[in-house]
């Protein structure tokens, strides 16, 4: 069976489907002609929102379905064209304090995934989404992917382990895969009401809500990526016969320091205040310092960059959520 080269009439799988980037590419997926199914457990803390697709009900499938069941795995991947694996545990805290959790999510669900094509679907095409956490505190700026692997936290280390399962499964068993790592992924649908996602999150919950947010150290760089510009990047890796078995960062065009990043959230939204405060214990010990992608690779390889920059980001995120918060709540 012959990979389709575009998404019009393509069958398409994803899983955490009713989460914040799952959503957001399901709405593109749809307007290029795909038929979808979209897998979510809906488990609460782990973001899959049924508002997120409130407006794709029809002509998309939603399955109720954990990624850890092997059994519905199988069945799942079965017939389907592409697999945009996006289901995850994303709170590096929760990976700390629930370790044995985090790790069925994001390892042992994935070798379930992997295993399921491997049975019944060897010719998807499947991209990961993995993240850049997994780099640790970076040795050098900015983040390459020759970068040296030095998690500092449970999450970065199963996010790893599932995203070499793929490239594995790629090499041996030839089902071709390509892993994304993201990085402070943001925008409309985005988990706002705890920092479960991104602290960015609560910044725009505490704002819009008319309260001073708390920004911890505040020196830290940091690069973020629009949704829009996430979602371009997981259609262009799919599509892809280049990137199979390859491993490409993401990022942003702007660096920012958080304090930065502050001020300019709240002269998109018009008014608000943050108080900085030094880090909270548990989170200093996790904390990878300044941190920026280099994502030449993906715009060598693939053409890929990102073009929505932060301001206008930040304004379309705030207009979305002014008109839908409480959904996120």
């Amino acid at each position: 069976m012959k990979k389709p080269l575009s998404f019009d009439g393509a069958r398409v799988l994803i899983t955490g489907g009713c989460g914040f980037i799952g959503s957001n590419l399901a709405r593109r997926l749809k307007g290029l002609g795909a038929k979808l199914v979209l897998v979510d457990s809906l488990v609460p803390e782990y973001g899959g929102n049924l508002f997120n697709i409130a407006d794709l009900r029809e002509g998309v499938t939603l399955n109720v379905a954990d990624v850890r069941d092997p059994h519905s795995m199988r069945y799942l991947v079965q017939g389907h064209d592409f697999l945009f694996n996006l289901a995850g545990q994303t709170s590096h805290l929760d990976s700390m304090s629930d370790p044995l959790t985090d790790l069925d999510i994001n390892c042992r669900a994935q070798l379930t995934i992997l295993e399921a094509c491997r049975a019944s679907n060897r010719e998807i095409r499947v991209v990961f989404a993995s993240t850049r956490q997994l780099y640790g505190r970076p040795e050098y700026l900015p983040v390459d992917e020759r970068h040296p692997i030095h998690p500092v936290d449970v999450n970065g280390i199963n996010k790893l382990a599932g995203e070499w399962f793929h490239i594995l499964y790629n090499d041996v068993y030839g089902i071709g895969t390509t892993v994304l790592r993201l990085t402070n992924t943001y925008g409309p649908g985005m988990r706002i009401k705890d920092a479960r996602q991104t602290f960015v999150g609560i910044w725009i919950r505490s704002l819009l809500e008319g309260r001073p947010f708390e920004v911890w150290g505040g020196e830290q760089k940091r690069d973020f990526t629009y949704v829009d510009d996430a979602v371009e990047a997981l259609l262009a890796a799919a599509t892809s016969d280049q990137a199979r078995g390859q491993v490409y960062n993401l990022g942003g065009a702007e660096v920012v320091t958080l304090k930065a990043l502050a001020e300019q959230l709240i002269a998109a939204n018009g008014s608000g205040s943050y108080l900085v405060r030094p880090f909270p214990e548990e989170r200093k010990q996790i904390d990878i310092g300044d941190y920026y992608s280099d994502f030449s690779s993906i715009r060598a390889a693939l053409g890929w960059e990102p073009k929505v920059g932060l301001t206008t980001g930040l304004e379309r995120t705030l207009r979305f959520f002014r008109a839908q918060l409480p959904h996120y709540l």
